[in-house]
């Protein structure tokens, strides 16, 4: 069996002052600092793309400028010149080109002057449709400049998901590509009313003309002044738009504020050690929270490169934009290290990333076995934290200069309270005994916390109680202080009187070498109330038999005991995803009971 801890870094490395000293930040934190390093000694309105995007070329507003020693951020600052690369994009084909940190700027000055211009006024809604690439980073930070409150989109949504969110929030604007409004949206425009204006970006090249009633994204564009522009949004003005799913899929439209930015800033310094000279990878689909928050704004913020790889998921593309960017911070979700972890140890070693210093987790629990993977692998364990996209931005993290307890959530950041409870009708029970199973509860607020569920105000409420937001989430907290993933309220399986969370089942099957990955979900039994079923994709080159199926049974007897382990086991090719990354139990368990799967999109959930 493997140790329980992976110590931390070797005794020559050097953890940089905000990683050494977190239990001090924790008791002595407060938000105002960080607000003085991002907004200088005199912080007025605030601007969450100027604050990411002008600040490090001196024509942000004087507010949202940090400069100097006084704003505490000199050493950012000083760093960037008008010509160094904020985003690095990789195109499908493998080719790359940068985009300085000016000329993002005056794109997205001209943008917010072309939205301006179409008579649209700050708290208006602007929808963003496109895929990976300048245009998506242009339109989320332009319509941020002119004040709109923005909701970028899941590209492969297909026409039923993306008009219900589009009837929840209402937007007046579309960004999108010609090929996606004419494939998803064009026929549904007559039912849109409220959307007066949709901006569409060429991606056909074939010459044909714009779709009718669409204005073209780079006639705007053209058309439009690159002065500096910005909006005098407050710190509390609504900015971002992320749509979740709840356990019935109606989609919940969680909205947050600029001061967001200040979570951003200092949870990706924390959590992710981002600092200048910094090659950030971060593979979330901005039509997702992570892809956004982590995607898109804090590494801006960080003034640090930031790498956009247009293609989907592939092994050895990945590892050879690892290598050939010089990545030295990739944010991932487990299930593209698990995919990697089959395609084998081999593979990865045949790419050394000499430039890649920290792997850092995100999108669903990690399994412990993927953490002692990637130290084989990579020379380099794997750090997972734990947020949602109602909290909006990292709560819970292991940190680089901490040790590693491998299935671990980690510890909170500084800033942020953290609590195991038990509803007890009206009362919340705050549970202190280390070891105790309950639900992860935050004391309320911290600057990147949702501020609503658009038309869902009472959904909203219930979120709350005595102080705290109720996550959903199970967890228990160790005598150490670090917190473990035990499932969400809704996934857990109840079997004989036992609570059984699909995690700690999935995370002993995987351990065992025959095993790529894992899902277990329960399946009603009119004896145990439920049994747990678990699906098993094998590695390359194993034999799927009986045999290897009475293997894993008595392991997961072994390890959990035989109230806990799978009283059944089917092994498939492999198991559905999200495009986030996350396994899709319920449509497992849809699939299992002969029940409609409905519109899967809807399950992708928060982050």
């Amino acid at each position: 069996m493997r140790p329980s801890i992976i110590h931390k870094n070797p005794a020559d490395w050097r953890a940089p002052p905000w990683l050494t000293d977190l239990d001090d930040a924790r008791a002595s934190f407060g938000w105002d600092s960080v607000r003085r390093e991002l907004q200088g000694i005199n912080p007025g309105p605030m601007n969450m793309a100027c604050l990411a995007v002008d600040r490090h070329i001196g024509t942000a507003p004087a507010a949202a400028r940090a400069v100097g020693a006084e704003a505490g951020a000199g050493d950012t600052v000083d760093a960037q010149a008008q010509g160094a690369t904020a985003l690095r994009l990789v195109g499908e084909d493998g080719s790359a080109r940068s985009i300085s940190f000016s000329a993002l700027s005056r794109a997205t000055n001209r943008f917010a002057h072309a939205l301006l211009a179409l008579g649209l006024q700050r708290g208006d809604g602007l929808f963003v449709l496109c895929p990976r690439g300048e245009a998506l980073h242009v339109g989320v930070l332009g319509g941020l400049k002119a004040g709109l409150v923005v909701a970028p989109l899941f590209t492969a949504f297909g026409p039923e998901p993306l008009a219900t969110r589009l009837q929840i929030a209402q937007p007046r604007a579309l960004l999108t590509t010609r090929s996606l409004y004419r494939r998803k949206l064009q026929a549904l425009r007559p039912q849109l009313g409220f959307l007066q204006h949709v901006i569409a970006l060429d991606d056909e090249g074939d010459g044909s003309p714009p779709p009718p009633q669409t204005l073209d994204f780079h006639a705007l564009l053209a058309a439009a002044p690159d002065t500096p522009v910005a909006a005098r949004t407050q710190a509390q003005d609504p900015a971002l738009i992320h749509f979740t799913s709840g356990t019935t899929g109606t989609p919940k439209a969680a909205l947050h504020v600029h001061e967001a930015a200040l979570m951003h800033w200092a949870t990706a310094r924390w959590a992710l050690d981002l600092h200048p000279g910094d090659v950030f990878w971060c593979t979330a689909d901005p039509g997702w929270v992570t892809g956004t928050s982590y995607g898109i704004v804090a590494p801006l913020l960080h003034g640090v490169t930031s790498v956009v790889d247009e293609g989907d998921f592939d092994a050895l593309r990945w590892l050879r934009t690892l290598q050939r960017e010089r990545v030295s911070v990739w944010y991932t979700a487990p299930t593209a290290l698990r995919l990697l972890m089959k395609a084998g140890t081999a593979l990865v070693r045949a790419h050394p990333c000499p430039d890649l210093r920290l792997i850092a987790s995100v999108g669903e629990p990690l399994n412990p076995e993927v953490v002692w993977w990637a130290l084989e692998a990579f020379g380099l364990p794997v750090h997972d934290n734990w947020w949602q996209t109602e909290t909006g931005g990292i709560m819970i993290a292991n940190t680089l200069g901490a040790d590693i307890k491998p299935g671990s959530m980690g510890r909170p950041l500084p800033g942020v309270e953290a609590a195991i409870v038990r509803r007890d009708g009206e009362r919340l029970e705050v549970l202190r005994e280390p070891g105790v199973e309950g639900e992860l509860a935050l004391r309320a607020p911290w600057p990147s916390m949702f501020r609503a569920y658009l038309g869902q105000d009472e959904r909203y409420r219930r979120c709350f109680a005595e102080g705290w937001y109720l996550s959903g989430d199970l967890a228990r907290r160790d005598a150490d202080g670090c917190y473990w993933f035990v499932g969400r309220a809704d996934d857990v399986i109840k079997s004989a009187g036992h609570l059984i969370g699909p995690f700690e089942v999935e995370s002993a099957l995987m351990e065992h070498p025959a095993v790529a990955e894992a899902a277990v979900i329960g399946k009603p039994d009119a004896m145990l109330g439920e049994m747990v079923k678990a699906f098993v994709v094998a590695r390359d080159g194993i034999t799927v038999d009986a045999a290897l199926q009475a293997q894993l049974m008595a392991h997961a007897r072994s390890r959990l005991g035989a109230a806990v382990a799978p009283k059944e086991i089917a092994f498939v090719a492999a198991l559905p995803h999200t495009r986030s990354g996350k396994v899709m139990r319920r449509l497992l368990r849809a699939r299992e009971l002969g029940l409609p799967e409905g519109d899967t999109s809807t399950l992708e959930g928060a982050v």
